[in-house]
């Protein structure tokens, strides 16, 4: 009875600087009047036939949560130091879209595995956020897609949101955000982040359950966007994070402090409204990404794009920003070969150098048709504080992203990086470890080991995985940095069965050390991060 209490909602107003989400949407005439008209756009302006490959296969949605699902089969055996909860979220949409879908649409939905004395229980839940909420109420979408934004048809899409808001239709006192990209925990609280929305508070129960506890503002302190990919600083314990937006100013960086309290803004001053999702941290500096891939709404309309398009014109310009700066006036930026950016390793100071980490793109275009044919590249960037100059060097073959590293390094110098292997299809096919004290081979055309790639994982025909965590085998930095683990969830379409695997990140080995096996497929998915059992404990208390 007592957990059964504990599972129910909170209520009253904010606490913690949470907000109980309770929007208030309206059903009546104005509300058929607009369902209507959307029907007419679509039928009029859609094209059915174009196909939404992020709603087939593994990629579909799963109809349902799943309550707590204990005493999984495990095959091997699940180190003490995994125990805690094991999540990923990523898009799963409740209801069918009224016409197109793009990969970055779909409510949240977070897998977890909860992990205890050897033993694993699974669950899946929604993010409760405000569009959740509301589309439920009405048993249907309301709120446009991504995969609608393009070409007049877009445009028009966009409008019909405006109006629904205008007529309280939507609410959107809330935000819209599907809480569907990350997870990151931090002051006693795991958040679900979306980078057009604030943070959701989750809490994990005992037996591994997850509920959504509501909206995280920062006691109102929080007006903007908020990325999908903040930094935790392992040694201050503070959040470094921004978000971006259409209107100036167009990126805002805040610093949150170990107790949880939000700083001032900073605004970023940049030229144009651009797409920022990920930045990086060093000990003493922010780095900034202002990449070409811009918010153009005209192009949209008169060229069939995209809402954001890439602009192969440009140079990528990278800011460095003393990190408790109260402006931008001391920012340097770096120009570097045109390209975008959605993942970074990591970054550090190495003498006059600020040194990142990361995964480039050439030329990308966020069409679904294009989506998976990006050729993803680990690159080393070095902007030189002393100089101003700037350099990169290619560290291995494509395609690779969802770089993760031991976080007890975040902002610090460290050596090994774990990258997913992408196909076209933008499907994980294995997990490779780099290690940047060694030099790349030359001339490599795919991801072998060799040089600087001292391991690969690789998950077999017809088996695919997701973004894979580094958990260390002792917290800190006083053991080997990869003496730890990787998990990470993985799909067999060869049978329909979803597994969660546990390698030995400091081998490599091809033998797992655990796979549990999970009581249905979990679709393909974003990011995931795992919360220790001290976290756990931790958090209990909200």
């Amino acid at each position: 009875m007592a957990q059964e209490a504990e599972k129910q909602a909170p209520r009253g107003g904010p606490r913690n600087g949470i907000l109980e989400v309770n929007p208030k949407p309206q059903k009546g005439l104005k509300s058929t009047l607009i369902d209507w008209l959307e029907k007419l756009i679509v039928k009029l302006m859609h094209d059915p036939s174009q196909p939404l490959p992020f709603l087939t296969g593994n990629f579909a949605p799963i109809p349902h949560e799943t309550p707590p699902t204990t005493d999984l089969p495990v095959k091997g055996h699940l180190p003490e130091c995994l125990n805690g909860e094991f999540v990923r979220v990523g898009p799963n949409p409740k209801f069918a879209p009224v016409a197109g879908y793009h990969w970055f649409d779909g409510d949240g939905m977070v897998h977890g595995m909860r992990i205890k004395d050897g033993k694993a229980a699974y669950v899946s839940r929604y993010v409760n956020t405000s569009r959740f909420k509301q589309e439920d109420f009405f048993e249907g979408p309301k709120f446009m897609k991504i995969g609608d934004l393009k070409g007049l048809f877009g445009l028009l899409m966009v409008h019909l949101q405006i109006l629904r808001a205008k007529t309280k239709v939507i609410d959107t006192t809330y935000g819209v955000g599907t809480g569907n990209t990350a997870l990151v925990y931090h002051h006693g609280k795991l958040l679900a982040l979306n980078e057009g929305d604030k943070p959701y508070v989750l809490k994990v129960l005992e037996d591994g359950d997850l509920q959504t506890i509501g909206l995280l503002d920062y006691d109102k302190r929080l007006s903007h966007s908020f990325t999908a990919h903040p930094k935790v600083d392992p040694v201050t314990g503070e959040m470094f994070t921004f978000g971006y937006s259409h209107e100036a100013p167009y990126i805002t960086y805040r610093v949150i402090s170990k107790d949880g309290f939000m700083h001032d803004p900073v605004p970023i001053t940049i030229s144009e409204p651009i797409m920022m999702h990920d930045f990086a941290i060093t000990e003493n500096y922010a780095i900034f990404l202002d990449l070409p891939l811009h918010f153009r709404p005209k192009e949209m309309v008169k060229e069939k794009k995209m809402i954001f398009s890439f602009d192969p014109t440009k140079k990528a310009r990278f800011g460095v920003l003393p990190r408790y700066a109260k402006d931008d006036l001391l920012i340097r930026w770096f120009e570097l070969p045109n390209c975008f950016i959605f993942h970074n390793a990591n970054a550090w100071e190495e003498g006059d150098d600020v040194v990142l980490i990361t995964c480039r793109i050439e030329d990308p275009d966020l069409d679904n048709k294009k989506l998976g044919s990006f050729k993803n590249e680990p690159y080393e960037m070095r902007f030189n504080m002393k100089t101003g100059e700037a350099s990169e060097k290619q560290l291995s073959a494509s395609a690779v992203d969802f770089p993760r590293v031991n976080e007890s390094y975040t902002g610090r110098k460290q050596r090994y990086v774990y990258g997913t292997i992408l196909d076209k299809k933008a499907k994980v096919t294995g997990i490779a470890k780099f290690d940047l004290h060694a030099e790349p081979e030359p001339g490599k055309a795919r991801i072998e080991v060799g040089g600087n790639v001292k391991g690969v994982f690789d998950l077999g025909a017809g088996r695919y995985g997701s973004e894979a965590v580094f958990v260390p085998r002792e917290p800190g930095t006083t053991s080997d940095e990869d003496d730890g683990y990787l998990i990470f969830f993985l799909h067999d379409e060869n049978t329909g069965k979803s597994f969660v695997n546990v390698i030995d990140a400091k081998t490599m080995s091809a033998d797992p050390v655990a796979v549990v096996e999970l009581p249905h497929r979990v679709p393909y998915g974003f990011h995931a991060f795992f919360v220790t059992e001290e976290q756990l404990q931790e958090q209990a208390k909200l």
